[in-house]
């Protein structure tokens, strides 16, 4: 088929197409591979393809009767494994890392029917919001000069692109919502009990990371939930389902939504420009039939991000401790470790028992501050980031950073993305909506936030908008490098 052919259909729409016979999953992923060497030279997006998998989409065992069967996909190269597939976590110290099995959520991926025909990039082990370094560096399909922002960087960058229309994204601080708002993508954070971390980690140990995916519809969202989600046995938590499947919920409109909106979270701030474009998506939505105003959950801001720096700190440093044991590492070695991750581990090592249970405290009191602010409110709606989209090269976000305080470096960290972490904190779904723009022509998110467990409203709101504005995300505007421009 044509690119713009190609660009019409969503996954769902994809497979719809390989039901009828009309197309194969074989040439289906063949036309996705043509796109990735269009564009990966310059986008360097894509770590690796799958040769084997887009020449017989079932030889990994992909359901191709799957609501998704026969769509390619790709993966980030963290978090869910792949069995026998390489995963190098955007390290050099991971480098030639092959698992043995399928994670839980690979499973549910493939029995879904997406073929898995390769791997994208991410910044280190996914700290950092930019997958710069040695290895690759990913750009911004709107403006080459930019960063994808991250950690799901190649992943936004195919689907903004044009390449893929779904794809998977981990967000562990916003991850999935920050680079789909940077590259006019969708990008849907979950609540806890909803995706499996199994085997390795799970919603208590595992706390703030949630897998998921960035797509160009709704509708692939949805499916991806209703199709991906459950738990594998032995969870620390039950696993919840919605009474109806999210597929069939976003074809109804919600209600009228009190909506609140807000630019500035404790000393966190957005841009004036900013201000401005979330006003204007807040009028649309009033023009929707929507209650729109501004209004501040009663949260101490600076105590939240104090404890989620703590928290990422800790965690972090067990992720990297734990390579570092199974390649029997007592120190972390500098030619192969970048130097704010090596800070992290010396900073986070050796966190007690007691310093986690004061964050856990805070964790509390924050989470039950929000929750009394959505008994007002149905969502809450902020800008995805509150500073322009860095140029690439722009060294003091990235874990390349020689900053000597790893917690000024988070401290900058959250003066840009300031209003998706607090979301992982509290088990709060969020979306990410392109409606706005940035000075720079960028692509700016909108993001919609709601109380935990109530995701299919968020997917309600984002249809009802995505139905109002005739499927046209980014103003029908499409990016400079694009599979139908270049």
């Amino acid at each position: 088929m044509t690119w713009e052919e190609w660009c019409a259909h969503d996954a769902v729409g994809l497979a719809q197409r390989v039901k009828k016979g009309e197309v194969s999953a074989a040439e289906l992923a063949a036309q996705a591979v043509e796109g990735i060497r269009k564009l990966n030279p310059t986008l360097d997006a894509v770590v690796q393809v799958f040769d084997d998998a887009v020449a017989d989409p079932a030889v990994d065992g992909t359901n191709l009767d799957g609501v998704f069967g026969g769509a390619p996909f790709l993966m980030k190269d963290l978090g869910p494994t792949v069995k026998g597939r390489l995963q190098e976590f955007g390290s050099k110290l991971m480098q030639g890392n092959r698992p043995t099995e399928d994670a839980f959520l690979t499973s549910k991926i493939r029995n879904a029917g997406l073929n898995i025909i390769g791997r994208t990039t991410t910044p280190e082990f996914g700290v950092c919001s930019s997958s710069e370094n040695d290895l690759h560096v990913t750009r911004n399909p709107w403006n080459t000069d930019y960063t994808t922002c991250g950690s799901s960087a190649g992943t936004a960058a195919m689907v903004g692109a044009g390449v893929l229309p779904l794809s998977h994204g981990t967000d562990g601080g916003g991850s999935i919502r920050i680079p789909a708002g940077c590259n006019g993508t969708l990008g849907l954070k979950v609540s806890r009990g909803v995706y499996s971390l199994a085997p390795n980690l799970s919603d208590l140990t595992g706390l703030v990371s949630i897998q998921g995916c960035l797509s160009s519809t709704v509708r692939d969202t949805a499916a991806f939930v209703d199709n991906c989600r459950g738990g594998a046995p032995g969870e620390f938590m039950p696993f919840w389902s919605p009474e109806e499947p999210y597929s069939e919920l976003i074809k109804r409109d919600p209600g009228r939504l009190r909506i609140a909106m807000s630019h500035e979270w404790g000393d966190y701030r957005a841009v004036p420009h900013f201000v401005a474009e979330l006003e204007r998506v807040g009028r649309f939505l009033e023009s929707l039939g929507h209650h729109v105003e501004w209004a501040l959950p009663e949260v101490d801001f600076r105590a939240a991000f104090q404890a989620q720096t703590q928290c990422y700190i800790g965690n972090f440093a067990q992720v990297i401790a734990g390579h570092m044991e199974r390649l029997g590492l007592d120190q972390p070695p500098r030619d192969l470790l970048e130097p704010i991750d090596i800070k992290i581990w010396e900073e986070g090592r050796d966190i007690s028992y007691s310093e986690r249970y004061q964050m856990q405290k805070v964790f509390n009191t924050t989470s039950r501050a929000f929750g009394r602010f959505f008994e007002d409110w149905d969502i809450i709606l902020t800008p995805v980031v509150a500073l322009p989209t860095p140029k690439v090269g722009e060294s003091q976000n990235l874990t390349t950073s020689t900053n000597p305080s790893v917690l000024d470096w988070f401290d900058i960290n959250w003066r840009n993305f300031a209003f998706t972490p607090l979301g992982n904190l509290c088990s709060m779904p969020g979306i990410s909506m392109p409606l706005a723009r940035q000075e720079s022509g960028l692509p700016l998110g909108i993001q919609a936030q709601t109380r935990m467990a109530n995701d299919g409203l968020l997917l309600q709101l984002a249809a009802q908008i995505e139905r109002a504005i005739d499927g046209k995300w980014n103003g029908g505007q499409r990016p400079e490098w694009h599979v139908t421009n270049k």
